[in-house]
């Protein structure tokens, strides 16, 4: 990591207070925490039996999942724009 200072910044997921350090800023920090805190709310809401910790894996299996489909779309765009340059 570079020697930039990194930002500390406190959020508030599923209802437990956790400290963030990053080189983001902490507006940045915030949006992605509520980000978090709503899926796991929408998760929550439709299996309110589940315990924190798999309620934790459901939301990151979903977030990941999101990016893995947002990061093969940016690829298929960047190989069609490669395809009308040459």
């Amino acid at each position: 990591m570079s020697n930039q200072e990194k930002n500390r910044t406190t959020v508030e997921i599923h209802g437990q207070s956790y400290i963030i350090l990053g080189l983001e800023s902490p507006s940045h920090i915030r949006y992605v925490a509520s980000l978090v805190n709503e899926k796991m709310r929408e998760i929550s809401s439709k299996n309110p039996s589940l315990d924190v910790s798999k309620l934790a894996v459901l939301t990151a299996v979903n977030a990941v999942n999101d990016y893995v489909k947002v990061k093969e779309q940016l690829e298929k765009l960047q190989e069609e724009l490669k395809k009308e340059k040459d």
